[in-house]
């Protein structure tokens, strides 16, 4: 197994898919990129003044994700010997993952079930439940 690429949220779950690939990574030497999208669409309405201060938003978005995201997962693999490349990105989260895990030939993508309500998964779905749909790269989802 070469390379793992794991999804990341602020959930429970998500930390639990971070210390399994963190395990599977270190028993098997492949290596390890855990990645947060930030969903943003480019098709989302704006105004000119909201276009303005949009570059700044996303880097505080980045900094943000980075200190209550990214900082707690990167933590979940302290005790493994595997040392992760941490990513943080704009998009649609289950596309991104899967396109990003083609073009990095990813063997394996791993994220945690997300805690959206049954409401709210029925009328959108769920990120694992797309990323399960579109991707190319085998797919496990952490409870």
């Amino acid at each position: 197994m070469s390379s793992l690429l794991v999804g990341v949220d602020n959930s429970s779950s998500s930390r639990r898919a971070v210390a399994f690939a963190a395990r599977l990574a270190s028993e098997s030497g492949a290596s390890m990129r855990i990645v947060h999208v930030i969903p943003w669409s480019p098709y989302s309405f704006s105004t000119p003044a909201e276009n303005e201060h949009r570059s700044a938003s996303k880097q505080m978005e980045i900094a943000a994700a980075d200190q209550q995201i990214m900082q707690p997962a990167l933590a979940a693999t302290e005790e493994f010997t595997v040392t992760p490349t941490m990513t943080i990105v704009h998009g649609n989260p289950a596309e991104t993952l899967a396109s990003m895990a083609e073009k990095l030939d990813a063997a394996h993508i791993i994220v945690g079930r997300t805690g959206d309500s049954k409401f709210k998964q029925v009328i959108f779905g769920s990120i694992p439940s797309k990323l399960i749909q579109i991707a190319s790269t085998p797919v496990t989802v952490i409870p």
